[in-house]
């Protein structure tokens, strides 16, 4: 069944709970482990004051012993810091009165005006609290479960921003087993053109403005064969585009050469074969991106994503107060500059949650004593590159 998750919690409410269902017994987990990159997601230069305010904690409540999984569901806990504040506007019991820091007029681009129509709501904060990025720090928390197992695997998962805004990084990726100590070392996590990356989003800040930007997401170390070409939604590709659109603000999401692709002549767009050692098939280059025909080539798997600018602004766009039908500026939560570095970083335990259940649903087993053999006898069969 591979692994499936559920996160709950809002922005501003008492925490965020994680649970997943699926991964083996005999994994050595920690909190401390997971907190590494907890800490992580909350870098990026351009971030707001949440974060200071936010320890992104992470409690084991349940599915491991002794420090080791237990193959029941892995429950996690990150209590919201900021809810002291927040108590009376987000408590869950009934509140007589007036409800405080209410929210009537939806910010253009965000889910405050849709969410608010679909659901009946006539406080838009009942939307916004959801919607929030701040759910994607119990998201890495799980993923960072993922990544803990595909590192006993020998499978490594590294992370860079590309571009923020019109100013693009061409920098080589190189090695995914070093790349996120190189990119960690940079405040917008770019491994080039850095004092250009800060300067933009120091111009976005003092127009009042935010910045988009693009994430380059790599996994290495990966075994040929994970996904299939034999029905459409068992292509890799598949829950790899859902997982990354999933997250807050990505519009779009390439493999490899992705979309210059479709401008590059096919003899320019594919990956040639060579002979390698042992009798085994070598690739010239890794166009693919890792992937070809919904299955891993073995090679390095090179995930893209564009990121929106948030669609909180300081000097808000137009709107509608919903209680009066009448112009007004769009309403105005706390938010960040920028935090395409902080969706790199998020990217990189989305792709961990889907290649642990790639890995999980080829080679079975619901242990670590289990799984471990089978895939090294497959990687030394001959059948990777």
């Amino acid at each position: 069944m591979g692994l499936r998750f559920l996160t709950a919690g809002e922005s501003h409410g008492r925490g965020l709970t994680g649970i997943l269902e699926g991964m083996p017994a005999g994994l050595r987990l920690d909190a401390a482990y997971l907190m590494k990159q907890a800490v992580r997601r909350k870098m990026g230069y351009g971030r707001g004051n949440r974060q200071k305010i936010e320890t992104d904690q992470i409690e084991i409540t349940g599915g491991v012993r002794h420090g080791l999984t237990l193959g029941s569901p892995i429950a996690l806990w990150i209590e919201n810091r900021d809810f002291k504040n927040w108590q009376d506007v987000m408590q869950a019991e009934d509140c007589p009165g007036s409800v405080k820091r209410r929210v009537d007029v939806p910010r253009p681009g965000h889910a405050d005006l849709v969410g608010g129509l679909k659901y009946r709501h006539k406080d838009l904060r009942n939307v916004l609290e959801r919607a929030s990025a701040r759910e994607t720090a119990i998201r890495v928390a799980l993923g960072s479960v993922a990544r803990r197992f595909l590192e006993e695997l020998g499978i490594v998962i590294g992370s860079r921003v590309v571009a923020l805004g019109d100013v693009s990084d061409d920098t080589p990726a190189g090695d995914p087993a070093t790349l996120n100590d190189r990119a960690d070392r940079s405040p917008v996590r770019a491994l080039g053109r850095e004092k250009e990356l800060v300067a933009f989003i120091e111009r976005a800040k003092a127009a009042g403005d935010t910045v988009g930007g693009v994430i380059e997401v790599v996994a290495g170390g990966l075994p040929s064969g994970l996904g299939s070409h034999v029905q459409w939604d068992r292509r890799l590709e598949a829950p790899i585009a859902e997982a990354f659109m999933s997250l807050n603000a990505i519009k779009g999401v390439e493999i490899g050469g992705g979309f210059k692709t479709a401008a590059t002549p096919g003899s320019r767009a594919h990956d040639e074969f060579e002979p390698g050692p042992g009798g085994r098939v070598r690739y010239r280059t890794n166009r693919s991106g890792g992937i070809d025909g919904g299955i891993t080539t073995g090679q390095a798997l090179v995930v893209r994503a564009a990121m929106k600018p948030l669609a909180t602004l300081m000097r808000p766009l137009g709107s509608v107060d919903l209680r009066t039908g009448k112009a007004a500026a769009a309403h105005i939560e706390r938010s960040d500059v920028c935090a395409v570095p902080s969706a790199a970083v998020i990217g990189e335990s989305l792709l961990a949650l889907v290649l642990a259940g790639a890995v999980l649903e080829k080679f079975g087993g619901d242990s670590m004593e289990e799984i471990a053999p089978r895939v090294k006898r497959w990687r030394k069969s001959g059948t990777s590159i």
